[in-house]
């Protein structure tokens, strides 16, 4: 399998250079990829605890104000 194509641009020259990325090249990509995925499902967890919390103290008929208020 062909790997995925670059395009790199010389704004001095106003070239433009279009190759097929090497081996080392895609797996510094997919490895970014990986990681952004990771940041991203840790930000969607975060976010999902934070809703759920609110939930239980909504539940309890508690606000968040009403924490802050007792100094939790």
């Amino acid at each position: 399998m062909a790997n995925p194509t670059i395009k790199i641009h010389n704004i001095e020259m106003d070239e433009t250079i279009e190759r097929e990325m090497t081996d080392a090249e895609v797996k510094a990509h997919e490895e970014k990829l990986a990681l952004y995925k990771v940041e991203a499902d840790a930000a969607t967890a975060k976010e999902a605890a934070k809703e759920a919390a609110k939930a239980k103290l909504e539940a309890l008929g508690l606000t968040l104000d009403d924490l802050k208020a007792l100094g939790l």
